[in-house]
């Protein structure tokens, strides 16, 4: 799922810019971060400030550990700067924004939500 800005409408500059640095981290993080806890992480989606001076980059990891999660948002944060430094190589623009890893939990929370209804139902076709 690709987090967007609401402020920007889609097509827009920013979630040209956004879409891009999503891209190009996809390509990044498992080529040039070194740290092991940066295993398994896919960027799910991009927000840029008005001004391209931050980017909120949501990430998810296939490690259920909430330590392991943590570790690897921790990572990314710190490779940040050297992350950011290969982004601005890349895009052709003028202030490439500081990135801000977080981690992306609307994937447990669909399948939190989707394993109450499949219970709700079943309980449902039990009472009938």
């Amino acid at each position: 799922m690709k987090k967007r800005s609401t402020s920007a409408p889609a097509g827009s500059r920013t979630t040209r810019i956004a879409d891009q640095i999503q891209r190009d981290l996809g390509e990044l993080i498992p080529r040039e971060v070194r740290d092991p806890r940066a295993t398994l992480v896919t960027v799910t989606g991009v927000q840029v400030t008005a001004d391209y001076a931050h980017a909120k980059v949501f990430v998810s990891t296939l490690r259920d550990e909430p330590e392991a999660k943590a570790g690897a948002v921790a990572a990314l944060n710190e490779a940040s700067g050297w992350l950011h430094s290969l982004l601005y190589k890349r895009l052709h623009i003028h202030t490439v924004p500081r990135l801000h890893f977080v981690l992306d939990e609307s994937g447990v929370r669909g399948l939190d939500l989707s394993r109450l209804i499949d219970t709700a139902n079943a309980t449902r076709a039990k009472d009938d």
